[in-house]
Formats: structure tokens, sequence, C-alpha cells
């Protein structure tokens, strides 16, 4: 599976997950028996990442957004950020720009023109928050 797939993969089933109260394991299964959502172990990992820091990470996202409040924002959109922030602080091996073009390329599969502006504003406004990267960092 591509970077790309399992990115996307792994929105789709937040995306699922922000409709539903079942754990990631019920949501595995449920993608396993529709067959169109392939979950592996990165998969797994992502998902489970972002639906464990989700209160920090709409905090973040509110600190970033012009909007400021989280439940101004469209689910879809949401997800899109939740995923690429907690890439950007929990997985620094994987290149900034990487993160920025996949979450904006997922959004323009999936959302509307204005909402993948809004998505590459709220991910610019954080990128120029972060602290430089060092190089141990992205190896």
């Amino acid at each position: 599976m591509t970077k790309r797939e399992y990115r996307e993969n792994a929105f789709l089933l937040l995306f699922e997950a922000s409709f539903r109260d079942d754990t990631p394991e019920e949501l595995y299964a449920l993608a396993e028996e529709v067959e169109e959502i392939r979950v592996d172990s990165k998969v797994r990992s992502l998902v489970e990442g972002v639906l464990g820091k989700q209160e920090e990470l709409d905090a973040v996202i509110a600190a970033h957004s012009p909007k400021r409040a989280v439940s101004r924002i469209p689910r879809i959109n949401l997800i899109l950020l939740r995923m690429a922030l907690y890439e950007l602080q929990y997985i620094p091996k994987t290149p900034v720009n990487v993160v920025v073009s996949e979450a904006v390329g997922i959004s323009q599969r999936y959302t509307f023109q204005e909402d993948t502006g809004f998505i590459n504003g709220v991910l610019g406004a954080y990128v120029r928050s972060m602290p430089p990267r060092t190089a141990a960092e992205e190896a």
C-alpha cells in the first residue's frame, strides 16, 4: 500500500468513526467486511493516534484557524486537519511538505475547492509556527 493509500484509508475510517461510537477494532472489522478500505499496521497507527489525540489536535486547529471554533469547521475538513497535524507532531520523519501536500490532495478529492484552501491555510499557519526540524528528526 502506498503512503497516499494508507492516508486515504485512515481518512475514510476516521470519517466513518466521526458518525459512530464504534471502537477502532469495530471499525477495522467493518472495513474488512465491506472490503473497500484496506487496514494495515500503518493505517491502524494513524487512526488510533488521531483518535487518541483528538482534543489536543482540535486545540491546535482552533489556534490556527480563522474560524477559531472547531465546531464551525465541517467534519470532513476537521478530520483532514487532525490527520495532518498528528503526522506533523508525532511522525516527524515525514517531511512537512509531504504531509501538507497529501492533506491538500485528499481534500481535493473529497471536499469543495474553498475547503481545500481553508485546509491549506490552517496547515500553513501551523507550519509557520513550528520550530525547525533537525536532521535527526527527519531521519
